[in-house]
């Protein structure tokens, strides 16, 4: 009788050794290494797929023709997807927990009613499924329902139903019976996703994988699944707030700077085409501490609210809280303040709160940041109108920002009167309307004077 061959495989990124290693070469990860046994090459599904050549061909020669996308009946998910699904293609749909990956596949399924859709659950009992589509308050007949884990049944019924569109919740839950290792390992993620990935391209039959995360906020399993699938959507948000941002990380089929934003409400998820109406406070109270950032998500542009709070520390250290954006910069923004404009907040606390939840990278919300926790340091309210954008420099200096054209429309679509921003961004404006006037600022301590008079 042959002795079985073991090897060791990081669960985080696949990385393999002879023997157990108690932190992981690659990734620098502890205690990752699972013993799997070695699979015979003969074993595996190796043949090739039917029709393909192994002849190389000249490009010249190669027949294309435009292929026509399914329409997702979702603006937002079509403007991320960059216009809808590509018959053939495997997209992964990754997020923590309770952000609403199932929710967006199940929406989905029961949204496109002219296709024929199977959802493939390997956590859901179909009366679960059921239970939240009632919830959702939608229904579609050519929406079907399969619990199964088994990868040789699941294809077996996907080569017997043929539908128009797979979707399946979640990859990690799916299993070979020749892979001797346990679901959710590195082995079975790698191979039912390459078998998956097999049946879409010969079949022209889009497949949608719903996908776990690590702690770290990385897609569970082999960084090679993300290099497989031709779509990467990551689901983000914090389920304390409402809203949730969907960002394409790879897309082989269109653009991965466009996102798409969704409320999470009781009936499921809602698109929200106009952002910046949301993320606004329509109060009729003008408060201080409160500033208007004219920011781009993608090549998306957005108005969004800051808030800020100083006030005197009441403990001999003073603290620093931000929610939705950088502690560390919001630390050396305050450093430039004391530095560079003589305000004295070192021993006050400073606490930060980006509107919605939605966590804002864009480095034009520095200096509405900083004019924020002006506002609120003198406690002078800015003007409702006002708006800003502007990157700011160790030196105090305020530097340019990309598509400055595009958040001075926003602004202007929005009804604001002022937007301030570099002065090293006048020579590439170009002509703005008559209803907004735009003011250029070179250094931060000409902020205050400009907001305040």
């Amino acid at each position: 009788m042959p002795k079985t061959k073991t090897r060791f495989v990081c669960q985080n990124c696949g990385a393999e050794s002879a023997k157990w290693l108690g932190r992981c070469p690659s990734c620098n990860e502890w205690n990752s290494f699972v013993e799997e046994v070695v699979v015979k090459e003969n074993s595996r599904h190796q043949e090739l797929p039917s029709g393909l050549s192994l002849k190389p061909v000249s490009i010249s020669r190669v027949e294309f023709s435009d292929q026509k996308r399914i329409d997702t009946l979702s603006s937002e998910l079509n403007r991320t997807l960059g216009g809808g699904i590509i018959p053939g293609s495997v997209i992964l749909l990754g997020g923590e927990p309770g952000i609403g990956k199932s929710t967006l596949a199940l929406q989905l399924a029961l949204r496109i009613k002219n296709i024929k859709t199977l959802y493939i659950s390997g956590e859901e009992s179909t009366e679960q499924i059921k239970l939240r589509a009632n919830r959702l308050g939608k229904n579609n007949e050519n929406c079907h329902i399969l619990c199964e884990t088994s990868l040789d049944r699941i294809i077996t019924s996907l080569e017997d139903f043929n539908p128009g569109l797979v979707i399946i919740d979640s990859i990690q839950t799916l299993f070979a019976e020749y892979i001797e290792s346990t679901p959710g390992s590195v082995s079975q993620i790698r191979e039912c996703t390459s078998r998956l990935l097999k049946y879409a391209k010969t079949t022209g039959i889009p497949i949608i994988l719903i996908g776990h995360i690590v702690k770290d906020g990385s897609l569970a399993g082999p960084k090679v699944l993300e290099h497989m699938v031709d779509t990467v959507l990551q689901f983000e948000g914090d389920r304390q707030y409402l809203y949730r941002i969907l960002r394409a990380t790879k897309n082989r089929f269109g653009s991965t700077s466009e996102l798409g934003i969704f409320e999470m409400l009781s009936e499921g998820l809602n698109e929200v085409l106009n952002p910046s109406e949301i993320l606004i406070s329509h109060s009729e109270e003008i408060l201080s501490g409160i500033s208007v950032a004219a920011t781009i998500n993608g090549i998306r542009p957005y108005l969004i609210e800051t808030q800020a709070l100083v006030s005197s520390a009441v403990y001999g250290m003073p603290q620093r809280s931000s929610t939705g954006f950088d502690l560390r910069r919001l630390n050396m923004l305050l450093a430039v303040l004391e530095k560079r404009a003589g305000f004295r907040l070192a021993s006050k606390d400073v606490f930060l709160n980006i509107a919605g939840g939605i966590k804002v990278d864009d480095p034009a919300i520095d200096l509405p940041i900083t004019a924020a926790i002006l506002s609120s340091n003198a406690d002078v309210a800015i003007p409702r109108k006002y708006c800003l954008a502007g990157e700011i420099s160790l030196s105090g200096e305020i530097r340019p920002v990309y598509r400055v054209d595009q958040r001075i429309a926003e602004a202007d679509k929005l009804g604001f009167t002022k937007i301030i921003i570099s002065k090293a961004n006048q020579k590439n404006l170009i002509k703005t309307s008559k209803n907004i006037k735009v003011d250029f600022i070179a250094k931060i301590e000409q902020l205050p004077k400009i907001l305040f008079g």
